[in-house]
């Protein structure tokens, strides 16, 4: 499979737009002072400013037009000034000739360096949904999910979810790998692949840690690990939960209760010997939330960490998609200018009746959404 088209990249249209009024007013500026000055005293080597500016932030073109305005101002000005039988306007010229040029060779190699940028920044955005797969549809239940990217410019993480939807078995995960980058999309890809072996074939949630963790050890080296929650669905009227390390599900009641779900914590995987699941009630109308550490560990300006308990009525209006989008923003207003210090996967379900789905749910396919702070723009 080839690699992604990548448009060329010009920086941001709002910079670029900015840089280019900067030039001119400079422009503009040198034009006042030249026409102001006594004879004799000219700023021509100050017009090379304009360039300077414009390849910061313009495509070559413009940093263009502005060295040339330049290099023609320059003229004008020794002839205003009847200076060219100077050597220091010739001086002059030939400093503004040089730095416009070099000018334009900077801007060449910025937008070179943007495009190459870009190919990888959508490279590692495609790894990543093809990481994080659209979770299906399933009778009985209501399926959201999200992933937030803490960094402005890429999608890359290691925060994960999935789902193991086969003949008998209904059971999610959410996880959190140590590390960022490439690296850690490659072992977040491995866990979903040791989640669906194992959560496909093995009887309890038990077998299931106890398989994934055997096989990722033969991958991770001595300080890779993966925090993970997960859940099986399978039994009707019964939720059973597994923690490996990880943050507490927030389990809300269809009653208006709601609890961060304490269970006996397991070390995360890779480092685990073993874990004890604890089964809770699982009624029609219980939502449940689990998510990693971008969530809990969002911090305000004041240091305190988001609280996640005290957000649960947010979770209960609307649909499970509508929830999380609420959810997220009051994530976004809690932490200075929106930004979050770490990337973010959450998963809500609710237990539905089963013909308020359509027969044959695992055809149909929920929704996901990718964002990256601070705009939070869909992608």
């Amino acid at each position: 499979m080839g690699c992604p088209t990548v448009a060329p990249v010009m920086g941001n249209d709002r910079a670029a737009r900015a840089g280019a009024v900067a030039a001119a007013g400079w422009l503009a500026l040198m034009i006042v002072m030249t026409l102001l000055l006594p004879r004799g005293v000219t700023p021509d080597t100050l017009l090379v400013l304009a360039p300077i500016v414009a390849c910061a932030v313009c495509s070559v073109r413009v940093t263009g037009a502005f060295a040339l305005a330049s290099v023609a101002l320059t003229g004008w000005s020794g002839w205003l000034h009847g200076s060219w039988d100077t050597g220091q306007q010739w001086v002059g010229l030939a400093t503004v000739v040089a730095v416009g040029a070099a000018a334009v060779v900077v801007a060449e190699v910025r937008i070179r360096r943007e495009i190459k940028f870009a190919r990888v920044a959508r490279i590692a955005e495609v790894a990543q949904r093809a990481v994080l797969p659209v979770v299906p549809r399933v009778d009985g239940l209501d399926v959201a999910t999200r992933y937030l990217s803490a960094s402005e410019d890429s999608f890359v993480g290691g925060d994960l979810y999935d789902c193991s939807l086969t003949e008998g078995y209904t059971r999610f995960i959410v996880g959190d790998v140590r590390g960022k980058g490439i690296a850690a999309v490659e072992q977040a890809a491995r866990v979903i692949r040791a989640f669906r072996q194992a959560a496909a074939t093995k009887e309890t949630l038990s077998e299931v840690v106890d398989d994934m963790d055997e096989y990722l050890r033969s991958f991770f080296d001595d300080e890779e690990f993966v925090t993970a929650v997960i859940v099986d669905v399978s039994t009707p009227g019964q939720l059973v939960i597994a923690n490996c390390g990880h943050p507490p599900a927030l389990l809300l009641r269809a009653d208006g209760t709601a609890q961060l779900v304490e269970v006996t914590p397991g070390l995360p995987l890779g480092l685990g010997d073993g874990v004890v699941p604890t089964p809770f009630a699982w009624e029609v109308g219980d939502r449940l939330l689990l998510y990693t550490d971008g969530l809990a560990e969002a911090r305000n300006k004041a240091g305190e960490f988001f609280p996640v308990l005290e957000h649960a009525d947010v979770l209960r209006a609307g649909s499970p998609e509508d929830a999380l989008d609420a959810l997220l923003a009051q994530v976004r207003r809690f932490v200075p200018g929106g930004h979050l210090g770490d990337d973010l996967a959450a998963l809500l379900l609710e237990k539905v009746s089963p013909e308020t789905r359509p027969l044959g749910g695992t055809g149909a396919l929920a929704s996901v959404r990718y964002d990256v702070t601070p705009s939070g723009s869909a992608v």
